[in-house]
């Protein structure tokens, strides 16, 4: 174990392209998408046969057949069947939470190199049954005679039969992501106008990225498809405004299905590792990981549920004695529009920036031309745990395509959680 902390290089990642739930991969699975994203990052850097220290894999909505994913995909690979896997799950930041787990472990000499991954799918949900029938099918596992199999189904009733779906809400309030997004938007008076800017600029700076040839080392073709396929190249202002709204009705209502992010399936992964293994192999350094923070809100309790960035970024800045503007590039996950955009106002709020993150004076403002500028989760898509790595491996492209810089990832996620980051490349 070193004595001293090493640098983090950030070699760069690979994704499937993301595509609209039941669509493109509605007969995939979440071991089908990460065994192609994994195989992706080993192709673009000729890797092929390689042990890695370490592999974390995660995604939200999964199955019981879904065991330990993260080892089991890594076999179905042209990577050594030596690499370790570790599942984990944290909701939207699960392969954010990976890389920077696996970041420490390279910074104090653990490890040498590692793969933060991420996948979800809602096109294949788990069914399940209600509990009266799953007990009675526990009752007929341990009936030791017939007569005990068939009393165990006595009283049945075909309503028992009747599939549970995975719900769509927060397990202590019952209400959705999107109902708690909603009350966000009516707390910091966010308006459907700037809601739909918003997520026009995230369409149309993702259309200009994928014209520009920006995602072509970073995404590979699978499955029939070369391309994200939620991104609206002809997306426009009138053609946002005239959407019913979504998750509230009434005059105080301003989210829509546009301005907020698609269910969607697909998968990504990240490759960090030491200069010296790097430089061993001969890969060059995108950027370096050189700090994050996670932090949380009591949403039970009234406080924003998408609201806990706002508190990250706040402590990661005070951690490294960086300002908000300190940046060229910021990452922002747009789960909703909404949720942007009141983050940015938690931000520059004197209020808020005092009595919730302890600050004398507010962070202030960013410059949003330098926020999202190759489109965002609106317009690309948000496969829940595959997230993160896309946006590292979205940001490390920038620095290197500029030559430097430095740039702040944001994150939100279910359970009140979010996550910041900061890549740099001198």
């Amino acid at each position: 174990m070193s004595e001293t902390l090493r640098r983090i290089a950030v070699i760069g990642g690979s994704r499937v392209p993301f595509c609209r739930s039941n669509t493109i991969y509605s007969e995939k699975t979440n071991m089908d998408l990460l065994s192609a994203a994994l195989q992706a990052l080993i192709d673009r850097f000729d890797l092929h046969g390689m042990k890695f220290d370490e592999l974390t894999a995660g995604a939200v909505t999964t199955h019981s057949r879904d065991w330990n994913m993260a080892r089991e995909a890594l076999q179905s690979t042209t990577m050594s069947p030596l690499t370790p896997g570790t599942t984990m799950q944290q909701a939207c930041v699960t392969s954010l939470q990976g890389a920077l787990n696996i970041g420490a472990r390279i910074a104090t000499g653990q490890i040498e190199c590692g793969i933060a991954s991420g996948t979800d799918t809602t096109s294949d949900f788990p069914v399940t049954y209600g509990k009266k029938f799953s007990q009675r099918i526990a009752r007929v596992g341990r009936a030791r005679s017939f007569k005990q199999r068939v009393s165990a189904f006595k009283g049945f009733s075909p309503g028992e039969l009747k599939p549970v779906v995975p719900a769509n809400g927060e397990p202590r309030t019952g209400l959705s992501m999107g109902q708690h997004c909603d009350r966000m938007a009516r707390e910091w008076q966010v308006s459907r106008e700037d809601q739909d800017q918003l997520a026009l600029a995230s369409h149309l700076n993702a259309a200009r990225a994928w014209d520009e040839g920006f995602f072509d080392e970073i995404v590979t073709p699978w499955a029939g498809v070369s391309r994200d396929n939620n991104v609206r190249a002809d997306s426009n202002i009138e053609k946002l405004a005239s959407l019913k709204t979504v998750f509230s009705t009434g005059g105080e209502a301003t989210m829509t299905a546009a301005n907020s992010t698609p269910l969607t399936d697909g998968a990504s992964a990240v490759l960090l590792a030491s200069e010296e293994w790097a430089e061993k192999h001969g890969l060059p350094v995108q950027a370096y990981l050189t700090a994050g923070r996670g932090a949380a809100v009591d949403y039970v309790n009234d406080e924003g549920l998408l609201m806990a960035p706002a508190i990250a970024v706040a402590e990661l800045l005070q951690a490294t004695g960086l300002t908000l503007q300190d940046f060229d590039f910021y990452e922002i996950h747009e789960a909703f529009a909404a949720q942007v955009l009141a983050t940015l106002a938690a931000w520059e709020s004197a209020d808020y920036c005092r009595d919730r993150l302890g600050l004398e004076q507010p962070l202030g403002s960013i410059d949003r031309e330098k926020m999202n500028v190759k489109g965002g989760s609106i317009a690309i898509g948000h496969p829940f745990a595959a997230t993160g790595a896309r946006i590292i491996a979205n940001l490390g492209q920038i620095l290197e395509t500029e030559g430097g810089g430095r740039g702040l990832i944001s994150v939100c996620a279910a359970g009140g959680m979010g996550v910041a980051v900061i890549l740099v490349r001198c």
